[in-house]
């Protein structure tokens, strides 16, 4: 359900990285929630790293959305560069798996294995 890699990279470098990677694949970086900051601008003790990447393909995301719109809470993408234990991290929950629980639609997997390929590309590119 997870694609989850280790990098030698820094949590900032291994971002860098991402956001480049995310960008060179014909996707687009909607938002980044730094989550280890929030936590820890709330007061909240949190010595990890988190950054969470919304990331869509517009194209994907409307064949997506018409074919069955109630997956437009399953959107975007999101992949992470989290810090664990001292070593950074790249990962995502893979979407094929994730939208089979969601569809039984032949053509809506079809895409979601598009995705997850591109997103795996992405994280590997990054790692």
């Amino acid at each position: 359900m997870y694609y989850i890699v280790d990098s030698e990279k820094s949590f900032k470098q291994a971002s860098d990285d991402l956001d480049a990677a995310v960008k060179r694949n014909g996707f687009g970086v909607l938002h980044i929630h730094d989550l280890g900051e929030t936590l820890r601008s709330k007061g909240v003790e949190f010595a990890e790293q988190c950054r969470v990447f919304e990331v869509c393909n517009p194209k994907q995301a409307a064949k997506v959305m018409s074919t069955d719109m109630r997956l437009n809470m399953a959107l975007p993408c999101r992949i992470s560069v989290f810090t664990e234990n001292g070593v950074t991290k790249i990962g995502l929950i893979k979407p094929a798996q994730m939208l089979s629980a969601l569809s039984d639609s032949k053509e809506l997997g079809e895409i979601a294995i598009e995705v997850e390929n591109a997103t795996i590309k992405m994280v590997d590119e990054a790692k």
